[in-house]
């Protein structure tokens, strides 16, 4: 069994520069047996239902859960399997996909801004504003001179967020390229899955170098304290549910949610 915490473990550390190419995305660091990482993973679950519910009934605060990562990388699972611990009622979630309508008449972070959860809220990003530093800087969308100043609008941004009583947690869900082709593969195999494939995501896995490298910077120069990244080695599904679970209920846990005090004399009332 692991002997540190995977929020310290895999946390991206604010302001030393990420290398993905010494991250091994099939870690699990000491999680050898699966099906105990299993039991453990739904005792998190449990937990997470609890949290949300204090958050709900707190409603002072939000949470934000950011998820990127490359095609493949587990984004959709992640939701599928983790996520469902959150009463639905109090969780919202956003897919961020190409700008469209009246999302390209407006600055990129716009649309971002509107999915903010409210208070008592969980809002949840299928990728997001960091698209804007991702696959608009690997296919020149913009010129570098536009994307290279989003990171540090990205970072006010963020802090203009957690100062207004949003915590952000971010994860990067990392797998290699040979477990995409696999993925992709399954996907292609399986014809309740054909509909996840494009054939554009063969042609986005030749860029899959600059992508590492825009990764790298997006984390390296926007994981703060007040907002973090957790770079998550993603190959083993199982593990990478167990860590990203781990990392939310020690998330919550720094909140110290509180239940509201009961009304005065509500030990009183009784009912006929």
């Amino acid at each position: 069994m692991a002997s540190s915490k995977l929020s310290e473990l895999l946390l991206a550390q604010p302001g030393k520069k990420l290398n993905l190419d010494k991250v091994d995305p099939s870690e699990t660091h000491g999680y050898t047996d699966k099906e105990k990482a299993l039991a453990k993973l739904e005792k998190n679950l449990d937990r997470l239902a609890v949290q949300q519910y204090q958050l709900y009934a707190e409603a002072k605060r939000s949470v934000l859960i950011v998820l990127q990562g490359i095609d493949a990388g587990g984004k959709d699972g992640t939701i599928r399997r983790v996520m469902t611990s959150f009463n639905p009622q109090g969780v919202h979630v956003t897919a961020f996909k190409v700008p469209a309508g009246e999302e390209k008449q407006h600055d990129y972070l716009w649309r971002v801004h509107k999915a903010i959860p409210g208070w008592g809220e969980v809002g949840i990003f299928n990728r997001s504003h960091y698209e804007d530093v991702l696959v608009v800087r690997v296919h020149n969308l913009v010129p570098k001179t536009v994307w290279t100043k989003r990171y540090d609008q990205i970072n006010a941004f963020e802090e203009m967020l957690a100062d207004s009583g949003v915590c952000i947690v971010k994860f990067f869900l990392y797998i290699d390229k040979d477990e995409q082709k696999k993925r992709f593969e399954e996907r292609l195999e399986d014809p309740s899955k054909n509909w996840k494939f494009s054939p554009g995501d063969v042609e986005e896995r030749k860029h899959w170098d600059d992508y590492m490298r825009a990764f790298e910077d997006a984390i390296g120069k926007c994981s703060k304290p007040h907002a973090p990244w957790y770079v998550i080695p993603a190959n083993k599904k199982w593990f990478r549910n167990l860590a990203v679970s781990e990392i939310l209920v020690d998330t919550f846990d720094d909140m110290k949610l509180e239940i509201p005090k009961p009304i005065a004399g509500v030990s009183k009332i009784k009912f006929e």
